[in-house]
């Protein structure tokens, strides 16, 4: 079975040859699937991210969730060591990360969990929600919680992609947080991760 780092690195190499019109295609028709659904809903809080170089770009998404009237977070690093991360009311002032994404100034942190929608970056994903990050565990640890509820409620989590992005297995662990969606230039796709869901999380 092929490892974490294996398939991380594979990757990798498959989103560096993207080249920069694709990488600004598919951002852009990201954003149109997401357009089409209820999720950007006038006064919905949203979670996005600033895209580093080489994602799938979230410019395109960001500026739509602002036009349709949504709150608009995203992450910023606390704690290197701790590799903790909260989310902050997205603005154009800032400063560069070290990891080469966009941090807005500001410390009017915003929990996770009262989100309405989190879109998640990611390095990979697959058909179950399993989704592979760049292994520090931001993310995971930013939405622990979703691991000790009975039932489906909180943020839904969409995984963001380059369709070549979604393989057929993830490794996953205990600690890893599922996607509830996956959307790439291609399409969406509603994960497995629950087999038992029945309702369309897409219309709420």
């Amino acid at each position: 079975m092929i490892t974490k780092s294996q398939l991380r690195s594979e990757l990798f190499t498959a989103r560096r040859a993207v080249p920069p019109a694709a990488r600004v295609r598919a951002a852009i028709a990201v954003a149109r699937l997401v357009a089409s659904t209820s999720w950007l809903a006038p006064g919905r809080r949203i979670g996005l991210y600033a895209s580093m170089p080489r994602e799938l770009g979230t410019r395109p998404l960001i500026e739509l969730a602002l036009d349709r009237g949504c709150e608009v977070y995203v992450p910023r690093i606390l704690s290197m060591r701790a590799r903790r991360m909260a989310f902050v009311p997205y603005a154009t002032s800032g400063r560069l990360h070290s990891f080469g994404m966009h941090e807005p100034d500001g410390t009017d942190f915003f929990p996770a969990r009262f989100l309405d929608t989190i879109f998640c970056a990611g390095v990979g994903f697959d058909a179950r929600g399993g989704r592979l990050g760049h292994g520090a565990g931001f993310y995971d640890r930013a939405l622990a919680f979703r691991r000790v509820r009975s039932h489906w409620r909180g943020p839904r989590l969409v995984g963001i992609a380059y369709a070549f992005q979604v393989v057929p297995d993830i490794p996953v662990t205990a600690t890893d947080i599922r996607m509830d969606y996956i959307v790439t230039d291609r399409g969406i796709d509603e994960s497995l991760a629950d087999e038992n869901r029945t309702v369309d999380l897409r219309s709420r």
